[in-house]
């Protein structure tokens, strides 16, 4: 005979799990990352929540025959800054919804805010 789940502790468990990744999201905003391309010409700084904080371009980069190289470099750092970004706030989230990546990750229990 199987022992019943302890329906209390588990949603009390839940809580605690929906408040730490509150608590996570809320750091990401904070938490920023870099990227560079054109051997740093063109810098990018974002937040984990995918904010735009900072574009730096050397004035170097800036060639008035080319546009179309200046548009790829600003394009690849801000692409390499969302990948970087999103790393960050894969490894946060999965720091904390530890018990549920078993289970398929966050929402793996079809628990609506997981």
């Amino acid at each position: 005979m199987s022992k019943q789940p302890n329906m209390g502790q588990m949603l009390k468990q839940v809580q605690q799990m929906q408040a730490d990744m509150a608590k996570a999201q809320q750091e990401l905003e904070n938490e920023t990352v870099e990227a560079t391309a054109g051997g740093g010409s063109v810098k990018v700084t974002i937040t984990g929540a995918l904010e735009l904080r900072e574009l730096t371009i050397d004035p170097a980069a800036i060639d008035p025959d080319d546009p179309e190289l200046l548009q790829d470099l600003v394009m690849a750092a801000v692409n390499e800054a969302i990948r970087a970004a999103q790393e960050l706030a894969a490894k946060k989230m999965a720091a904390v919804s530890g018990p549920l990546a078993a289970l398929g990750g966050p929402g793996g229990l079809g628990i609506p805010g997981l």
